[in-house]
């Protein structure tokens, strides 16, 4: 192995030989893949920015209060009561994650993840728009602070710290909700001052993410990079360098018009390094699938319109599996890939028959702790319990009672008989369950309890009824 090679594969490419880091200034893209990515970053801010806003049946679309334990995932509400659904939710999304990456890289990370549409959509454009291309931000970084530079940086810095406060308001109303933000806007920030420094430090998060962090959220901080070594194989469909036909026999060579490269033996690659400048993790996509890789495509669109310039084939670096290019084999659905989705498809087949089991209101009956149970006239015996009812709905659930199923005996609310459990809250008291001994089993008792809405049964929920030990 060359020291090149050893070199490479014991650095990163925004590290330099001193061990600081090296500012990546990649060159704005720009060609098939990059006009398409666009569409997709832009519908998919439309989405997130929305997504707050919109409500379904009175419900937020998308919401996720952790302080309250609350959530709304495409309009359905969750409570705490149903978080085996909200972790059932993530295992899938972490399935087919790893079936994606399986299949197809990390495309994800170039085409749908936050931090890459927000670094090379939006704030990457706004400096193209301010500092210029590749060469001109270099050369305003090496430059005396000027008139010229401070302008384009207090701008700059300025945009910057405006929309990051634009997303922390977005990122707040997913997790307070937005009506609540709407409120503390128009109360304004003196009433609600810890709201404001929130929202303060969630925009000094996105603005050190987006102004110097950036690619080392994806090398650094980011573990979906080092999970890609462990889910990829050479049948895997990634952005990948043709060596064979960019090496050839004598490997890359620079252009010369009237060459003829072929009878020389050398590749296509005509070591332009325009994929490597176009590139915003700063690496040489020649060296093979790498950590730092984002899929983003820069590079092969880059490399297309180079090829297009010098009369040479399109796709030397393109979409690809390692078999692909080494063994000339077209992408097969593997018997891992048909593993994943069979997992995948059973857990979102277990997922909807629970959300289609799932009640609106949820009941929970308890034994007060600490308490024996009383012995009465008539030989009755008494336990006293806690309620709790959640109301998963838009609308208050009204005249709810409840009654005995599995016994005859009686049922006795403290302080009120019929009550209303109000639009997505709680209600909680105190009841007594009264049952003759003569119908009792055992010490221990396992009764059913209806929760009706007037004379309509809404719930049924068991709970232990203890009694006397029998001796017959």
């Amino acid at each position: 192995m060359s020291q090149e090679k050893e070199q490479f594969r014991d650095s990163i490419g925004t590290i330099n030989a001193e061990g600081k880091r090296a500012w990546v200034y990649p060159k704005k893209p720009s060609g098939r893949f990059y006009r398409y990515r666009k569409y997709v970053s832009y519908l998919l801010l439309a989405f997130l920015f929305a997504a707050p806003f919109v409500k379904i049946n009175g419900n937020q679309f998308l919401m996720f209060n952790v302080l309250e334990r609350r959530f709304n995932i495409f309009g359905l509400p969750f409570w705490p009561q149903d978080f085996y659904l909200f972790v059932i939710l993530m295992i899938i999304g972490v399935v087919f994650v790893s079936l994606f990456t399986v299949a197809f890289g990390r495309i994800f990370c170039g085409w749908m993840c936050p931090q890459t549409i927000f670094m090379e959509m939006v704030f990457r454009r706004i400096e193209y728009w301010i500092d210029g291309d590749r060469g001109a931000q270099i050369k305003l970084d090496r430059q005396e602070w000027n008139g010229e530079k401070i302008r384009k940086r207090v701008l700059k810095w300025l945009v910057f710290f405006i929309i990051s406060f634009l997303i922390a308001n977005i990122f707040l109303a997913y997790l307070i909700g937005s009506d609540r933000l709407f409120q503390y806007i128009m109360e304004g920030p003196m009433r609600h001052v810890s709201i404001m420094v929130s929202l303060l430090i969630f925009t000094a998060v996105f603005y050190f993410i987006f102004a110097w962090f950036r690619e080392q959220v994806c090398i650094i901080a980011c573990p979906y990079g080092r999970m890609q070594s462990v889910l990829l194989d050479n049948k895997s469909i990634v952005v990948a360098y043709d060596h064979k036909r960019g090496e050839a026999e004598n490997g890359r060579k620079k252009w010369r018009k009237n060459e003829d490269r072929k009878a020389l033996g050398f590749g296509d690659c005509i070591d332009c390094f325009q994929c490597v400048n176009v590139c915003p993790t700063g690496i040489d996509i020649r060296n093979g699938t790498q950590l730092e890789c984002v899929n983003c495509t820069a590079c092969i669109d880059e490399c297309d319109t180079i090829m297009e310039k010098v009369n040479l084939p399109k796709g030397l670096i393109r979409y690809a599996s390692e078999d692909e290019i080494v063994k000339k084999e077209k992408f097969k659905f593997t018997p891992r890939l048909k593993g994943y989705t069979a997992v995948l498809t059973i857990l979102t087949g277990i997922l909807i028959g629970m959300l289609f089991l799932r009640n609106d209101l949820e009941a929970n009956i308890l034994r007060l702790p600490g308490q024996l149970y009383e012995h009465k006239d008539d030989n009755i015996i008494s336990n006293v319990y806690t309620y709790k009812l959640v109301n998963k709905t838009t609308k208050d659930v009204a005249n709810v009672n409840f009654k005995l199923l599995s016994h005859k005996g009686t049922i006795k609310l403290v302080s009120h008989k019929d009550f209303i459990v109000p639009a997505k809250e709680l209600a909680e008291g105190t009841l007594f369950v009264e049952i003759n001994n003569s119908a009792l089993t055992a010490d221990k008792n396992n009764i059913k309890i209806g929760v009706y809405s007037g004379e309509e049964l809404i719930e049924t929920t068991t709970t232990a009824f203890m009694g006397p030990r029998s001796y017959k």
